[in-house]
């Protein structure tokens, strides 16, 4: 191998132009860690937060953009027995995976499903590990119950779809078109609202379910006190991110009469041990679905490593329905 690798720096931070094409030593990986020839990688939203200076990467992790991709072990550090040189793996990265190689823990790599392209692959970790969490985990959905996701065009709302689906829950979304609205049932969603035309209370309110189990919210703003007027008697809310804000004001007598739960969560500051258990979860639970063809993640557009500043640019824009994913020569 090269002791070098492609890769895409950032030149400080700002719009989408701070990206730009370089050269850096490959990393090594150490102990408990595998090396990971990148053939392709997910672009997701906390990217593009990070890039603009408002999501600093931890101290431990790389600088380089890039939280989830797919390729070949290329080599493994001291104390890995799980996985093996030439095994393809997509990876829940801490960080570094907007480049030809990149280090991850061996516990945080799933094989890439049976069928799947290493671009398909790329799109899973970051948003498995998080629905699967935050709805599963977190949320506690159960077969059975009701969901309501917002953004569900989005990668994360794509994936929350399916998984719903397929472990028996009936799903409401909210989208911004009508064309997202369609491909969000054509996945299964059973109502998706379109948010510029109608109030998701109402249109929840006056469903035969009357209400929700289950709240993703990668909103906040005003979703949040209209949550409380659509979750059920024990519903759980769930936070993943405030795309409207996170400071509202609220009167939380509803949540104690109706007794309900809001939390939420970040992944990329969770420890090693506790990606290493979703991790293995979702090789239990859900891969068997993907290695069978039940699910799999919703690809809008791909883009050669080199215009990860594109990628950026189509994902802030939200005219993306599903992943964007960059692909590595």
């Amino acid at each position: 191998m090269s002791a070098s690798m492609n890769c895409i720096e950032m030149t400080g931070p700002g719009g989408p132009e701070v990206l730009v094409s370089a050269q850096r030593p490959r990393p090594e990986p150490k102990a408990g860690e595998v090396l990971i020839q990148v053939a392709a990688a997910g672009v997701n939203r906390p990217d593009c937060l990070q890039r603009l200076g408002l999501y600093p990467a931890p101290a431990d992790a790389s600088d380089l953009l890039g939280l989830e991709a797919a390729g070949i072990v290329a080599a493994v550090g001291p104390g890995v027995t799980t996985l093996k040189e030439g095994d393809a793996v997509c990876a829940l990265l801490h960080g570094g995976g907007y480049a030809s190689h990149v280090t991850a823990h061996a516990g945080h790599c799933l094989p890439v499903p049976k069928g799947f392209s290493m671009v398909q692959a790329a799109a899973l970790p970051e948003t498995f590990f998080t629905v699967w969490h935050n709805v599963f985990q977190r949320g506690a959905l159960k077969a059975g119950e009701s969901l309501l996701i917002h953004g569900g065009s989005s990668g994360i709302g794509t994936t929350a779809i399916q998984l719903a689906k397929a472990f028996g829950a009936t799903v409401f979304t909210t989208a911004g078109s009508a064309d997202k609205c369609a491909a969000c049932q054509e996945l299964g969603a059973d109502r998706a609202i379109n948010y510029r035309e109608e109030d998701f209370v109402e249109v929840i309110k006056a469903s035969p379910s009357r209400g929700v189990d289950v709240i993703l919210d990668m909103v906040g703003g005003d979703y949040l006190p209209k949550a409380v007027k659509v979750l059920r008697p024990d519903g759980r809310h769930v936070s993943i991110a405030f795309l409207q804000g996170s400071k509202v004001q609220m009167d939380f007598m509803a949540v104690m009469l109706k007794r309900l739960t809001f939390t939420g969560s970040t992944l990329r500051s969770q420890t090693i041990a506790f990606k290493s258990a979703v991790a293995s979860a979702l090789r239990d639970q859900v891969w068997p679905l993907l290695d069978q063809g039940k699910i799999a993640p919703v690809i809008h557009q791909t883009f050669p490593l080199a215009h990860a500043a594109e990628a950026h640019r189509l994902m802030e824009s939200s005219g993306h329905i599903g992943k964007l994913v960059l692909t590595v020569d």
